[in-house]
């Protein structure tokens, strides 16, 4: 199975449904990719999932273009950006659905919110992607 995730920087949101949607199946075929990509990864977010064992350093910040001509089972919106601007696919896309979360890269107050919001987010991300793995994804 083939699942694209979409987020508008892909630097943290997308790159977290990432690395849990592979830390469930490893024979799963996940890509994320933004809209208007960063080229980088979000510090925190990377600290947020190894902090649960989940080591998302080694993925790179790719532009949705990079995507536009593959097939895949599900293109998955993450953030109102990337799914009010999400580019028309020339492959074939089965599913597309949005699976909405806050940025905390927008947090604003002492570290110890602002960390507790990418944990608040993390801990969303997870608890969405492991349903969506159990009802979509197993079931597929």
């Amino acid at each position: 199975m083939k699942i694209l995730i979409l987020c508008t920087g892909n630097s943290c949101r997308s790159q977290m449904a990432h690395g849990f949607l592979q830390s469930f199946d490893k024979n799963l075929m996940v890509r994320s990719a933004g809209t208007e990509a960063s080229g980088k990864l979000n510090e925190k977010a990377v600290a947020a999932m190894k902090e649960i064992g989940i080591d998302i350093s080694h993925h790179t910040s790719d532009s949705v273009d990079d995507y536009l001509n593959e097939e895949w089972d599900y293109v998955i919106t993450v953030c109102g950006g990337a799914n009010e601007n999400c580019p028309t696919f020339l492959g074939k896309v089965k599913n597309r659905i949005h699976i909405g979360f806050d940025d905390p890269t927008y947090a604003k107050g002492s570290e110890e919110f602002i960390w507790s919001e990418y944990i608040r987010v993390r801990n969303e991300i997870k608890d969405a992607f492991l349903e969506f793995y159990y009802k979509k994804v197993k079931t597929y």
